[in-house]
């Protein structure tokens, strides 16, 4: 699979998060449901201080690997972390290199083969944080463009 090494500066997103885990199908169940409630409590409308209307699902605070339990926080990057509102996280993302991948087709399953590619490859991961990032590209379910950014050393 295809992918581009980048540096992407420092970063801060707020969203809502859960605690998961990729055991037993957990994470899909915990994740899916993090999405349905993102859209259905309006949370992007009452992110303060957005960049864009881009959304972001950060995978972090790893336990270990992707076996082990992370946080993933779903929301859009901000200037400042100064106005969390309550019941949101918060997040900065450090400056750190990334392997970039795109992916293209049908959600959520273009997004699943990206990660069980990454999942079964010998990527030296550092597990800072990953994200997925969906753009304007991402609104047709059907054709989609979203990129993933897995962090290495």
């Amino acid at each position: 699979m295809p992918y581009e090494t980048i540096t992407l500066e420092e970063f801060h997103v707020i969203g809502i998060a859960v605690k998961t885990t990729n055991q037993n199908g957990q994470s899909q169940k915990d994740i899916g449901g993090l999405w349905e409630n993102f859209f259905r409590d309006g949370i992007a409308n009452k992110i303060p201080d957005k960049e864009s209307n881009d959304i972001y699902c950060i995978y972090t605070d790893y336990e270990s690997d992707f076996n082990g339990p992370y946080t993933t926080i779903l929301g859009c990057k901000v200037s400042s972390l100064q106005n969390i509102p309550e019941g949101f996280a918060g997040k900065t993302i450090p400056k750190a290199k990334f392997q970039l991948y795109k992916s293209t087709g049908k959600l959520p399953e273009t997004v699943m083969a990206t990660w069980i590619h990454v999942w079964q490859s010998s990527i030296e991961r550092s597990y800072i944080a990953d994200f997925d990032v969906y753009s304007s590209k991402s609104k047709d379910p059907n054709n989609t463009d979203v990129e993933t950014y897995v962090s290495i050393n």
